[in-house]
């Protein structure tokens, strides 16, 4: 039943925002009484912060998907999957995401800080598959920085309704590349004299 309201709740918020989101429409889409959606959420605060942490844990899947790497993946493979993984977790419902991101009250977010830490450490992994050098703290900032920009681009292009676009993708893709090539010591001269010949 949980998962049935969890649903439903998913479906309202995001067709109807934050303001116009009531446990009444909730329990009449998931076909429950009110009274059995309290059993288990006690406002609709609760059900967006379960609906937010599904959203949490689809993030850390793909980004596991993305990061699962062969040592014999090339720095192109582990890029491609890395972008795929945050596109298609952003790809799922965007006006939810939208929803769950500007008008949840944060007072709502209770598991913030442990995901942004799950989150930190595989964007941190990234950095670190990609980089004969090894650096704590300066991995660490690097990998905010990866995390910042990819967000930043998906984020948008989400706003723009391009998740789609090839186009977008690739440039994402030079972005990531030309940014763990540098931290590993290629240059883009370098990188780019190398192809020439």
């Amino acid at each position: 039943m949980v998962d049935t309201i969890i649903e439903a709740a998913t479906r309202v918020l995001g067709q109807r925002g934050w303001a116009d989101f009531t446990t009444n429409e909730v329990a009449v889409v998931a076909g429950v009484s009110v009274g059995s959606l309290y059993q288990y959420f006690p406002n609709k605060l609760a059900l967006a912060e379960a609906i937010r942490q599904c959203h949490l844990d689809a993030v850390l899947a793909a980004l596991s998907i993305s990061g699962d790497w062969n040592e014999s993946d090339t720095l192109d493979q582990r890029v491609a999957r890395l972008i795929d993984g945050v596109i298609a977790a952003h790809s799922v419902d965007h006006a939810l995401h939208r929803v769950l991101l500007d008008e949840v009250p944060l007072a709502g977010r209770s598991n913030d800080d442990a995901f942004e830490k799950e989150y930190q450490r595989r964007y941190r992994a990234v950095i670190v598959a990609s980089s004969s050098k090894r650096n704590r703290a300066r991995d660490d900032v690097a990998g905010r920085v990866l995390a910042a920009a990819v967000e930043g681009v998906v984020h948008a292009a989400a706003r723009h309704g391009e998740l789609g676009s090839s186009a977008l993708k690739a440039e994402l893709g030079n972005l990531v590349r030309a940014y763990l090539r540098e931290r590993s010591g290629h240059s883009v001269a370098q990188v780019i004299n190398k192809n020439k010949f």
